[in-house]
Formats: C-alpha cells, sequence, structure tokens
C-alpha cells in the first residue's frame, strides 16, 4: 500500500511527475496510470499526484506536453501504417497468379493499397469460401453413399453366414446318416454272408458204388 505523505512536494518530486506523465501521454497510456506509478515512486498517493500535477505541474510543461501528444499520434499512425503494410502483403499473396504477374514491378504498399484491390481479394476469398464449401458437401454426399453400401455389404455378408451356417449343418446332418447308412450296409453284408455258410455246410453227399463220395444237389 502506497505511504501517505504530509511533506511539501520537492522539485524532485515534480520532475518525477512530470517526466512520468509525459512518457504514458506520447505511449498513449492513461494519466491515472501516470499519477499512480508516481505514487509507488515517491510514497504519495495517485490522486495526490493528480492534483499536484493539475494544480501546479501541469502548466509549466505545457510546450512539452504538445510535443508529446504529437509524439503519440505519430506512433499512433506508424501502427496504422503498419497493419495497413500487413494487410496489402497478405493480399498480394492471395491475389490470382495472373494478377501478381502483372503487377510484378509495382511494390504494393499502404499508400498504393486501392479499394479496388481489396474488393478484388475480398471477392477472390469470398469465391475460394464457396469453393470449399462446395467441395466439403460433395464429400459428405460421398461419404453417405460409402455408408450405405456398406451398410448393404453388411447386410449381405450377414445373410451370406446365416446361409453357410445352415449349409454346414445340414452337411453334418447327410455325413452323419450316410455314415449310419454305411455301418448298415456293412452289417448287411456280414449278415448275408454268415446266412450264406450254413446252406454250405449242409450239403449233402452219398457214397457210389466204386466207393468214392459224391454231392448230392
Amino acid at each position: 500500500m502506497t505511504a501517505v505523505r504530509q511533506d511539501a512536494w520537492s522539485p524532485d518530486d515534480d520532475l518525477i511527475l512530470a517526466e512520468v506523465t509525459l512518457r504514458h501521454i506520447r505511449e498513449g497510456s492513461t494519466q491515472l496510470a501516470a499519477f499512480e506509478e508516481v505514487g509507488q515512486r515517491i510514497a504519495r498517493t495517485s490522486a495526490a499526484c493528480g492534483f499536484r500535477w493539475n494544480s501546479f505541474v501541469r502548466k509549466r510543461y505545457d510546450e512539452a506536453i504538445g510535443m508529446a501528444k504529437q509524439q503519440r499520434q505519430k506512433r499512433n499512425y506508424l501502427k496504422k501504417q503498419g497493419l495497413a503494410s500487413s494487410l496489402a502483403n497478405t493480399i498480394t499473396e492471395r491475389l490470382p497468379e495472373e494478377e501478381t504477374d502483372s503487377s510484378k514491378s509495382e511494390l504494393v504498399t499502404a499508400d498504393s493499397l486501392s479499394m479496388e484491390a481489396v474488393i478484388r481479394y475480398l471477392r477472390q476469398w469470398k469465391n475460394s469460401i464457396q469453393e470449399l464449401t462446395r467441395q466439403v458437401r460433395v464429400l459428405e454426399k460421398e461419404l453417405r453413399e460409402k455408408d450405405e453400401q456398406l451398410a448393404e455389404l453388411r447386410e449381405v455378408n450377414n445373410r451370406l453366414s446365416k446361409e453357410v451356417s445352415e449349409v454346414q449343418t445340414d452337411y453334418r446332418v447327410v455325413n452323419d446318416d450316410y455314415k449310419a447308412l454305411i455301418k448298415i450296409m456293412d452289417r448287411a453284408r456280414r449278415l448275408a454272408f454268415l446266412a450264406e455258410e450254413p446252406e454250405e455246410e449242409k450239403t449233402r453227399f452219398k457214397m457210389d458204388a466204386n466207393g468214392n463220395l459224391e454231392r448230392i444237389e
């Protein structure tokens, strides 16, 4: 907190007040900010500094105040010129190639920057935005079509997967039936073979006059 002094203002205090206030005027700052800075440096309140400036010090620095204001105006002008130059450079970089080629010999500065060039630049920028918007819409349409195709392919894939599953189930059933049929046929063949053997065993023979065995059909 700034201390409050009750003693009189010294010439050094007045000089500090004048220097700081003039600097703030040149830099485009406010006098209130200047009074606060001075108050911190010489341990006085900003209100006391403002009162001292308006009642005594200001009258002694009228000419210096005028010069400070001129310097502030020049400073602001140069700052605006810098912004204008930056805009001019940006427009020059963004102008179409055929326009920049025809004006290579002319340096575009803040003074030579015309309203027509600004309008031309803004129109070109508008056309670029419109073209980008059109491209975005085309891409969005293609994306929707791809999503629809993907959904259709997924549906086909699900249907084919279901059919494959059904075919595999049918194949297992047929294969099991085929194996069962093979077993039945093999069993029938063995039974038929066993049924033929007793017939052969029951074949009868008789002895002829010479003592030889003869099969009886």
